[in-house]
């Protein structure tokens, strides 16, 4: 591109907003023309980004501005990023539409595909239900195509990201039972519940323990994208960030350890963020901290059929930042590692 895509992001002062402002000041092809946070804001007065984020300093001063959408159409973006709870995503992205901007959605206002399922795990009826259909799922590894044509991208949730990268393959070529449930247990870094101060995410209080067992907001959209039953408990760790989701499936009658490893192998082959790990290694935390890769390990226990699946992602870069930048990548004909891979915007810049 001759010029520098124009970007806004909304919802800046919250961790993701936060990620998302340091990859684009960073990512060759971007100008960061805006950053707004929520009305409460407004009391405080305008104040640098940076002061809430000093790794910011010198990177990203601009003011922080109560959000508004004739304050982000007045800027003139190409594309605005919403950092937002899901109801203000919601109510925003028509109008942002209408101006005819691209909005890369990071809440789960667009994600599922039925209104109904709104009011059941998120607690409020949509708004924009018309819009539903219109957005499309933000994981490029699927959606690659949809992507670079759509004006609504609902970004992935984190953990769904993580299960979805190791079992869709999977349950699309009939290689798992799908008529068994799949139990996915996932542990999460407390960066994952957000910046609202809370108890349980205290230096003093935070524990690895389960939470919200069997009904987290996020198992209907694993159901939704991998068509499997997932039983979904989290897990808090006392990490800042980083996910590691252990799934357990049944093979297929006849399918072998040997044929589930050819075949992501052959998905995952060209992909730059996917990364399938050799018999008898695991991923982790450390493995993909502060990296927008999925690295994704397995093995069979021939006698029971059962196999088992474990991936690792960033859970503010791959589970919802890193993501989203590699969604504009694709959307405005990028290279999807631009902005990144650090070598790479090395030999951009």
């Amino acid at each position: 591109m001759h010029h520098p895509l124009r970007t806004v992001i909304v919802g800046a002062a919250g961790y993701t907003g936060a990620e998302l402002a340091s990859l684009l000041a960073a990512h060759p092809a971007c100008e960061i023309v805006g950053v707004f946070g929520s009305e409460k804001r407004a009391a405080e007065g305008e104040q640098p980004l940076s002061r809430l984020f000093p790794r910011l300093r010198g990177v990203v001063d601009l003011p922080l501005r109560v959000a508004s959408v004739q304050a982000i159409v007045d800027l003139k973006p190409n594309v605005v990023f919403l950092c937002t709870p899901h109801e203000v995503s919601a109510a925003m992205s028509e109008a942002l539409l209408a101006a005819e901007l691209v909005v890369i959605d990071l809440s789960a206002a667009f994600r599922l595909h039925n209104a109904a399922d709104y009011p059941a795990h998120y607690g409020f009826e949509h708004p924009a239900a018309h819009l539903l259909q219109r957005a499309v799922y933000g994981l490029p590894e699927f959606n690659r195509a949809r992507i670079a044509e759509s004006d609504l991208i609902a970004c992935p949730g984190c953990y769904p990201t993580s299960v979805a990268l190791a079992l869709k393959p999977l349950a699309a070529a009939n290689l798992i039972r799908t008529d068994r449930p799949v139990i996915v247990d996932s542990a999460s870094g407390v960066s994952g519940a957000g910046r609202s101060p809370a108890v349980k995410s205290l230096f003093c209080e935070v524990s690895f323990q389960p939470y919200n067992a069997l009904k987290h907001r996020h198992q209907p959209e694993m159901r939704q994208e991998t068509g499997c039953t997932v039983l979904f408990t989290p897990h808090l760790l006392p990490l800042d960030r980083g996910i590691v989701s252990t799934i357990h499936a049944e093979l297929a009658d006849g399918v072998t350890e040997t044929q589930v490893r050819a075949w992501l192998q052959r998905i995952y082959e060209g992909e730059s963020f996917v990364r399938l790990l050799p018999a008898g290694e695991w991923p982790s935390v450390g493995g993909v901290e502060r990296t927008n890769f999925c690295d994704i390990g397995l093995a069979v226990d021939e006698a029971t059929r059962h196999l088992l699946l474990v991936s690792s992602i960033d859970n503010l870069v791959k589970g919802a930042s890193g993501q989203a930048v590699q969604c504009m990548n694709v959307r405005f004909g990028l290279p999807e590692t631009m902005g990144l891979l650090a070598e790479f915007s090395e030999q951009m810049q």
